[in-house]
């Protein structure tokens, strides 16, 4: 069975941006550095060539990796998500049951996660809790201090 990589149509849009640039400015940038680096010399003993070529191959890993997410992905129009459940690209707001305090997130994947921006990952504690629940539920999340009940108060497509 095969994994898909579940994404924005912004986020797609930036992978495939950056897999360009990685094509063709990083790339040449790189071909660049050790064409330089050969027109020193022995190859052997040269440093630059040898951190050039290092460099190369991370390069080709990054790039090789972009295209296996980019081609296992599945675009997810907000438009699609079922609000009546969390789901992926769902904002959800949620209670601390011991504090009162609430917060909200938007559910995303993996490669989207960005805590400063509220996004989190379907895959994290809070949001395999909350994954495929319901306004009202109360969700346990393990956390190093223990269990924390929390109350889903909404869910909206922000």
């Amino acid at each position: 069975m095969a994994t898909y990589n579940y994404f924005s149509k912004e986020k797609m849009k930036e992978l495939k941006d950056e897999l360009n640039r990685l094509k063709t400015k990083e790339r040449a940038e790189v071909a660049r550095k050790i064409q330089e680096a050969r027109e020193k010399g022995d190859l052997s003993e040269n440093a630059e060539y040898d951190a050039a070529k290092e460099e190369q191959g991370m390069l080709e890993m990054k790039i090789s990796e972009l295209e296996e997410a980019i081609g296992n992905a599945r675009v997810v129009d907000d438009k699609d998500v079922d609000t009546s459940k969390a789901l992926i690209l769902s904002t959800v707001e949620l209670e601390n049951q011991k504090t009162g305090k609430t917060a909200k997130y938007t559910l995303v994947s993996e490669k989207e996660a960005d805590v400063k921006a509220k996004k989190i990952s379907v895959t994290s504690p809070i949001g395999e809790a909350v994954l495929g629940k319901q306004e009202g539920d109360v969700v346990e999340v393990s956390t190093p201090k223990g269990n924390v009940a929390y109350k889903i108060l909404s869910i909206t497509r922000d």
